[in-house]
């Protein structure tokens, strides 16, 4: 582990992942200073209590950079390379490195590493679960929602870490190298701060660049930009796929999930089996079948745990039916494909409220699968013209707009019929209205639930 104490260390954004990494390196006995651009009055009140642990606080404004001011500068993943602070930092010669990497250093555990575009988080949550109903000790973690910091200290050799890995936080990896990296799809997201899909793509391949022969690479077959990057690691290469049968790798064969790492194929269970519903599930339980068997998870542990498990908050989450009307809150989805597999994922007519920040995406793709499976669309927020605009390409004009997200609540609710399910599921990020997709998905449940 790098050595700490006494350590000169900045760090950058004082929101979540700031604060977890601000405490968890004052213990370590390092000189900290914390710094937001938020004044104080508009960051949490967790903020002022951790000058008096001695963690020194810039608030509003910018620390001086200078040569030798700092050892290291920490940056929270939400905060973009390239702002002033960061090239200062960068060009003073001080390493910048994520909350990802100090949790990496810090650890004696072994990593799973879960990146992709869509399906993190209910494959890292479906994953720790499986080691945990093994009966293997495990922490969760990561861009999920709990600092990896926050949990790492009490970690011995014998357990797992299961990390949801963003590229926000793989851009600012040194030596980060999971035990097994799982990579399960890109497609366009994020694209306002990689540039484009090559440099969105690069900083998701930097998942598998510390790896070595001992390690594990766990791919979707299906995917080929995702494919293409089998030949980047040093792991060992394991396929999942729902289409065809790899040499080494989980799939579906002649009707079961099945899975071969040493050349003998294992039956797992019936796909139909599977409590969590959709193909986009299916494939989320491929990938974290083949994370869990490449740690030596037996396949019968693994198909009690997927028989079972019933997904995570705010991705397909059921909320409640009210007059026959189904209200599913999939907050989670943040970009046009992920609402496309939400929307793909039922048959039943669907009243969709979509819009918040656009990412860089194009929506033509989504308003297609609108047009065959919306009846009518409520559009809120920031990208609400936008994603107008692509339906109508479509010629698809069911649709109202509003600027008042509880009011798009209110009028899918007065759009349902009987039968018809009303799916949040914005396909674009909550930044314009919300702190957090959470904090967006809680309240849409709120104001489902007080219609009852």
């Amino acid at each position: 582990m790098w050595y700490l104490s006494g350590k000169r260390i900045l760090v950058i954004g004082a929101a979540r992942s700031g604060l977890a990494a601000a405490k968890y390196l004052k213990g370590k006995r390092a000189a900290v200073t914390l710094t937001d651009a938020k004044p104080r009055e508009k960051l949490g009140r967790e903020v002022p209590d951790l000058e008096k642990e001695g963690i020194r606080l810039v608030l509003g404004a910018e620390p001086e950079i200078m040569p030798g001011a700092y050892d290291y500068a920490v940056i929270s993943p939400g905060i973009p390379l390239n702002i002033p602070l960061a090239i200062r930092t960068k060009e003073t010669g001080i390493p910048l490195l994520g909350e990802l990497e100090v949790a990496f250093q810090g650890s004696v555990a072994p990593y799973i590493g879960i990146t992709g575009t869509n399906g993190k988080t209910t494959t890292t949550a479906l994953t720790g679960q499986i080691f945990q109903d093994a009966g293997r000790p495990v922490f969760v973690g990561g861009n999920i929602g709990t600092p990896l910091v926050a949990g790492i200290e009490n970690l011995t050799p014998k357990h797992t870490v299961v990390a949801e890995v963003s590229s926000f936080q793989l851009e600012t990896i040194d030596s980060f190298r999971p035990k097994v990296a799982v990579l399960l799809n890109i497609t366009p997201d994020h694209l306002d701060r990689h540039g484009d899909m090559e440099g969105y793509t690069k900083a998701k391949a930097r998942i598998f660049e510390n790896q070595r022969e001992s390690d594990f690479a766990v791919l979707n077959m299906d995917d080929p930009r995702v494919h293409s990057l089998a030949r980047q690691t040093s792991g060992k290469v394991v396929f999942f796929s729902m289409k065809t049968v790899p040499d080494r790798g989980v799939c579906v064969r002649e009707g079961q999930v099945a899975v071969n790492l040493n050349g003998n194929w294992i039956n797992i269970l019936d796909p139909k089996d599977i409590y969590i519903k959709g193909r986009h599930n299916l494939e989320n339980a491929l990938a974290a079948t083949a994370a869990a068997c490449c740690l030596g998870i037996p396949a019968e542990s693994i198909a009690r745990t997927l028989k079972s498990f019933p997904g995570v908050a705010h991705r397909l989450e059921y909320v409640t039916e009210i007059d026959g009307v189904t209200y599913i809150n999939d907050s989670k989805g943040t970009n046009p494909d992920s609402t496309i597999k939400a929307l793909e994922a039922y048959s039943r007519p669907i009243i969709l409220i979509a819009g918040g920040r656009n990412k860089g995406s194009d929506f033509t793709q989504l308003a297609r699968i609108i047009k065959g499976k919306v009846r009518n669309l409520i559009l809120v927020g920031e990208a609400a013209p936008a994603i107008r605009k692509a339906v109508l390409s479509e010629g698809f004009n069911s649709f109202i707009e509003t600027t008042d997200f509880a009011k798009a609540v209110g009028l899918a609710r007065a759009k349902a019929l009987p039968g018809d399910i009303v799916m949040l599921s914005p396909a674009c990020a909550s930044w314009d209205m919300f702190n957090n997709f959470e904090e967006r998905g809680d309240l849409f449940k709120t104001l489902v639930t007080v219609m009852k």
